[in-house]
């Protein structure tokens, strides 16, 4: 087993073992989470936008058009409207265990459609780095454990997002492996994990048609 095919294992092996502890959680204890989430990222503002001017620096340098380093690129106010994103997120009504239709049967058995969470989620995408934290609030809002893979564009960035991410799980008890951040930019890795389909239930790409062809 080679470097990446045993890091795509241990990730999906670790998002498996946090997804079944996530069922157990409660709302109450995954709100908290996601506005101590929304209080890390604004404590974390300087660190998050060094990280981010080297990332954009990079990108610059690489050739990155114009309008990708745009999206890149972060300030103070996109650093606020990320934790204002969580937080909405954290308002939204818990997902888990609402009754979606039910009926009773001649018999009096009544039978239930109610909402449960996904497992794992492995979650593709490119330049934005708030999409980094919207994911990960989503997947918590939800039950869900992620993987989350983003661009190599936003490589220190994402780092000291996923930093901010894990400081919220440990304060409150989630599994620290319910939100895992990959940190190598090697696209092969992708290939590893898109067939892991025992212990990942869910691939989102998010980005262009290249992208998405290849993920298909």
């Amino acid at each position: 087993m080679d470097d990446l095919t045993a890091l795509a294992h241990q990730l999906a092996t670790k998002a498996r073992a946090a997804s079944r502890s996530l069922v157990t959680t409660s709302a109450a204890q995954r709100t908290r989470t996601l506005h101590g989430l929304a209080d890390a990222i604004r404590a974390a503002e300087t660190e998050i936008l060094r990280a981010n001017a080297d990332d954009v620096s990079a990108a610059r340098s690489s050739g990155l058009d114009a309008p990708l380093v745009e999206r890149l690129k972060l300030d103070a106010k996109r650093v606020a409207k990320m934790a204002d994103a969580v937080e909405q997120i954290a308002s939204q009504p818990d997902p888990i265990g609402q009754t979606l239709e039910g009926y009773v049967r001649p018999n009096g058995l009544r039978l239930e459609k109610r909402r449960v969470p996904l497992g794992v989620v492995l979650f593709i995408y490119e330049s934005r780095p708030n999409v980094t934290t919207d994911a990960a609030a989503l997947a918590v809002r939800s039950a869900n454990a992620v993987i989350l893979r983003g661009g190599k564009e936003t490589l220190h960035t994402n780092a000291v997002l996923a930093k901010v991410i894990m400081h919220a799980l440990d304060d409150t008890g989630l599994p620290r492996d319910a939100v895992q951040v990959v940190n190598t930019p090697d696209r092969a890795l992708l290939a590893h994990l898109l067939k892991l389909n025992d212990r990942i239930d869910l691939v989102i790409p998010r980005g262009g048609a290249g992208l998405i062809r290849a993920v298909v």
